[in-house]
């Protein structure tokens, strides 16, 4: 394939195994500027990141998406580094989307960069419980705001997943 970013769409996998060390500050900073450029709707721009790089903070938000899950491993996969999105549900209709468009943006962004991503859910969960609020609070995170999800990065650690086939029904055409 010749065209770069579709190559990127076509190509990004979700990762599970991860290096112990962070990405570079330029390289999240890019990946960042992608999801900042997801489109939203009515051009709101009602997203918010928020970067965990620090572990103590990673590993207890961790452990809350462990127990919603109802599991002792660790959601995150071992990946350094985790980006909290938010969005804001008194903005528009379309929060929901919106945070779900960057997130695709963030992922792909990684991917593109050679990084890996895995989008975690249960961050609504996290966020919407009494300490997830008040570290959201802390983090300078709106009562509007909800989570959406997390976009969890790191290097590979050697897995290549394949992708698995797309079933035969995907697309209906009407013409």
């Amino acid at each position: 394939m010749e065209n770069e970013s579709i190559r990127t769409l076509l190509t990004r996998r979700s990762i599970r195994k991860y290096k112990p060390e962070h990405i570079s500050e330029e390289e999240m900073e890019i990946i960042l500027e992608a999801g900042k450029y997801a489109p939203t709707g009515k051009g709101t721009q009602c997203t918010k990141f928020v970067v965990i790089r620090n572990k103590a903070v990673r590993d207890t938000l961790s452990a809350m998406n462990a127990e919603i899950l109802g599991t002792t491993g660790d959601p995150f996969y071992g990946a350094p580094d985790v980006i909290a999105v938010f969005a804001n549900s008194a903005a528009t209709k379309t929060w929901v989307e919106d945070g779900s468009l960057a997130l695709g943006n963030l992922m792909n962004a990684a991917h593109a960069l050679g990084i890996g991503s895995c989008w975690i859910n249960r961050a609504r969960q996290t966020f919407g419980s009494p300490e997830g609020r008040a570290m959201a609070t802390a983090w300078g995170i709106p009562e509007s705001y909800e989570g959406i999800g997390y976009c969890i990065l790191g290097y590979t650690d050697g897995e290549e997943p394949s992708p698995k086939p797309r079933k035969e029904d995907f697309v209906i055409y009407v013409d």
